[in-house]
Formats: structure tokens, sequence, C-alpha cells
């Protein structure tokens, strides 16, 4: 996994990916409390960042699907109008809340398009609480994560066999979290073709019968 960061950060690049990346994963039962942590952290973001920046905050992956086992961290996902302004004028203030901040690429190497990702700690354990992605409209594929979570939500089936699967990367990855991270890929692919599939078209004869 290939990462940057904010080049006036006193930790070098290298220390802090090997820090982000062997923390071990740990996925926990449901938690009634996952959804209210996002709304707290949404309603945290929308009070100190620039609000001529910020657009939908979404709460997404397996914290946002009821009934499903998930690592204890709350994803967020995040339109913003300019992630060159994020970098400027954003990051800075997190990073000065105490999250981590790293400038990543989209799709694994490193190179173009990037975006804004952040990691909000518990201050006292230090443990992850929060999955922080700022991405700007046009990132087709963050977005199409939505559909992903909204199939899970309403197919049952579906979240028990991602969950498996995410019980069977847990036991072979150990503490590398970029191996079970990697694992998840195909079968999240797969799965968010479908539902991407599925919601297109019932979007479609939604409108055909209004029509």
């Amino acid at each position: 996994m290939s990462l940057g960061q904010n080049p006036s950060a006193k930790e070098t690049l290298a220390d802090k990916i090997r820090r982000v990346t062997r923390e071990p994963v740990k996925l926990a039962a449901p938690d009634p409390q996952w959804p209210v942590l996002f709304e707290e952290e949404r309603a945290h973001l929308l009070e100190v960042l620039p609000n001529e920046l910020i657009r939908r905050i979404e709460h997404f992956g397996s914290t946002a699907v009821p009934g499903l086992m998930a690592k204890p961290i709350v994803d967020v996902l995040i339109e913003v109008t300019d992630l060159g302004e994020t970098r400027r004028r954003i990051a800075p203030i997190l990073e000065a809340q105490g999250y981590d901040y790293f400038w990543r690429p989209t799709r694994g190497d490193d190179v173009p398009p990037f975006y804004a990702w952040f990691i909000k700690r518990d201050r006292e354990t230090k443990q992850r609480t929060h999955h922080l992605h700022m991405v700007e409209r046009t990132f087709e594929g963050h977005w199409d994560r939505l559909f992903f979570r909204d199939y899970l939500r309403e197919f049952p089936e579906a979240a028990k066999a991602y969950q498996q699967h995410k019980l069977e990367l847990q036991e072979s990855a150990g503490d590398d979290r970029v191996a079970y991270t990697e694992g998840k890929t195909d079968f999240i692919g797969r799965v968010t073709a479908k539902a991407k599939e599925y919601y297109i078209s019932q979007s479609r004869t939604s409108r055909e019968g209004e029509g």
C-alpha cells in the first residue's frame, strides 16, 4: 500500500506507514453505537471544517450495515468541493486535533488520482475509531461503495457471506491490514457490480413508471 503524507509532519513517511499497516485486524460484534458515532463525527466535522468545502457526508462500510460484524472503526465518506483546498485548509485542522493524515492513491499505486484519508483515534486507548475518506464528486469508485452498503442492508444473505469471508481473512491475515484489505477486494467488486446494476435498474423502472 502506497501512502503520501503532509511533508510538514515530524514522523517520517516510512514510520507512519509501518505504524498504521501493522495494527491487528480484529472483528467485533455488531454495535448499535456505530451509527451514533457516525452522527457525532458528522456533527463535529460540520462544526470545525470550512463549510464551503463540504458537501455529502455518508456512513459506509461494515459498521453502516445493521447486524454485521466489523472492525470497530466507523468509515465516513465525505464529498469535498476541492481536494487541493482540502490539503491546504482541512488537513491542518484535523492533524492539529490528532488525526493521522495521508494523501492516498485511489487504486493502490503511487499515482493519481489521490484523495485525503484520515484516521481518528481514541484519545486514551489510541485505538482507531474512524476512517475519513475525502473525495470529490467525480470519484465514482468511492461513491459506488454506497451501492455495496445498501445492497448488504437489503439482502441479509449477502451480508452473511461477506461476514464469513472477513472472518476467514481475519484468521489468515493476522496483523497485516494490507493483506486483509486486499483480500476483500474481489468480493466487494463482485457484489458492488451486482448492486450497482440492481439499483440503477430499479431507478430506471421507477422513472418509467412515473412516466
